[in-house]
């Protein structure tokens, strides 16, 4: 007879109610897929009182995670935050348990030390449902691309954003009000902080980096701006340019390097990134012999999620079965990690400047001195709000090619031009 496995589960909210719903509704096709019998053992929670409904009896409430995880077989972490989720995943990988995690910010921050663990005690580690909840991404690129060459993985990972955005574009509403929407239909929190100011994004970038280049990429090393800066003029300039905007997380292998960064850019409409609509997540990955690859489907959600928790526990599950062990971190590439000033982009500018002749030479004359040429240039009256009687214009303007530093620096010296009022907004300008 094969041994029953034992299953700890960490958290009982939205996520973890749906994995007990499913370990108990297909107990027989699981067990089948596993090849061995298994037992929820407990759930970890914080309030023992709260009711958690149906599917999680109550003698299976535990506020004595330590002792839970330590007689675990597989402990599946869906409780979220970095403590004492971190400590907790430590403690069952030393204790000899495999681990399933939905938990991006932890793997961003202490990834490396759990990844160490885990091949120290001869554990596994899966977390697809961390990056892009529903959608199969982690395992293609560790996997299914092994033997290839990734290049690129460029992807909108936060439906909370992306609804806010799409909002924007498909109503015309401000940001505060498509956010105020998002909270009431409950895709965004209370406090969006994390999705809205990129923080969410960033944690996936970093997980893609490091999957993607065989080198360890943290919170830390990724750039990241949020959307809360997007204004409506911002998304009726994208639709004069034949663009939209979204909030991208980009991870590039260069040839110093690598790259991973999150801010909002004007997509142009053909790219398959533009049409991702509400709070869906796509991903596209770009590798040398495979070419362009799509991802696409619900990035969050408690039953989403939930799948590709499961789909990680039979795996996990089935190599225990076995004696088996999964794929270990690849990090051998090492590669530098390459710091946003030293990029190259295409930029959106757009300013208030003073509606009188040579404006636009001494903007153009600023830009030329720091190396960035004009692609496309656009300029309309706006209403005088300073009650100064001066007449102004919003100049938007597209550029070629040009380095982050460069741009920061043109935008310095037109901050302090007496032809500009101020600088109004900066984006990005992704793909020809």
């Amino acid at each position: 007879m094969t041994p029953t496995l034992r299953i700890a589960v960490l958290g009982a909210g939205t996520v973890g109610a749906e994995v007990m719903r499913l370990l108990a509704e297909q107990r027989d096709d699981l067990e089948h897929r596993i090849g061995a019998p298994y037992r929820v053992t407990g759930v970890a929670v914080r309030d023992l009182a709260r009711d958690r409904g149906e599917h999680i009896p109550r003698d299976l409430l535990t506020d004595d995670a330590k002792s839970l995880v330590a007689d675990a077989d597989i402990v599946v972490e869906v409780m979220g935050g970095i403590e004492p989720a971190g400590t907790l995943l430590l403690k069952a990988i030393a204790s000899g348990a495999s681990v399933v995690t939905a938990n991006k910010a932890l793997l961003a921050q202490q990834g490396a030390k759990l990844y160490e663990a885990a091949d120290k005690n001869g554990v596994d580690i899966y977390y697809e449902a961390a990056v892009a909840g529903a959608i199969p991404l982690v395992r293609p690129i560790r996997e299914s691309l092994a033997g290839d060459s990734v290049n690129r993985v460029l992807g909108i990972v936060n439906g909370t954003t992306n609804y806010i955005l799409d909002a924007m574009t498909r109503t015309g509403q401000s940001f505060s009000q498509a956010l105020a929407k998002a909270q009431e239909l409950g895709y965004a929190e209370a406090d969006p902080t994390a999705d809205v100011d990129g923080l969410d994004a960033a944690a996936k970038a970093a997980i893609l980096g490091s999957l993607a280049f065989h080198t360890r990429v943290g919170l830390a090393d990724v750039t990241a701006e949020g959307i809360r800066e997007i204004s409506s003029a911002d998304i009726r300039a994208a639709e004069r340019i034949g663009r939209v905007v979204k909030l991208l997380s980009i991870a590039e292998r260069l040839e110093n390097g690598v790259s991973a960064r999150v801010y909002p850019v004007m997509l142009r409409k053909n790219h398959p990134l533009a049409s991702v609509s509400g709070a869906y997540n796509a991903v596209f990955v770009e590798a040398e012999a495979a070419g362009s690859l799509m991802f696409y489907g619900q990035g969050a959600g408690g039953a989403p999620t939930a799948s590709a928790v499961l789909g990680d526990l039979v795996t996990a599950a089935r190599n225990r079965v076995v004696s088996g062990h999964g794929p270990r971190e690849s990090r051998y590439a090492d590669l530098a990690i390459v710091p946003l000033s030293e990029l190259r982009s295409r930029f959106y500018v757009s300013l208030q400047v003073h509606d009188r002749p040579g404006v636009l030479a001494a903007v153009a004359s600023v830009l030329s001195e720091n190396g960035i040429s004009i692609a496309t240039v656009h300029q309309e009256p706006l209403p005088c709000g300073d009650g100064d009687g001066d007449e102004y214009a919003a100049l938007e303007a597209v550029t070629h090619l040009a380095s982050e530093s460069a741009m920061q620096d043109a935008l310095a010296q037109l901050a302090n031009s007496e032809s500009v009022a101020r600088v109004l907004s900066v984006l990005r300008v992704e793909g020809e």
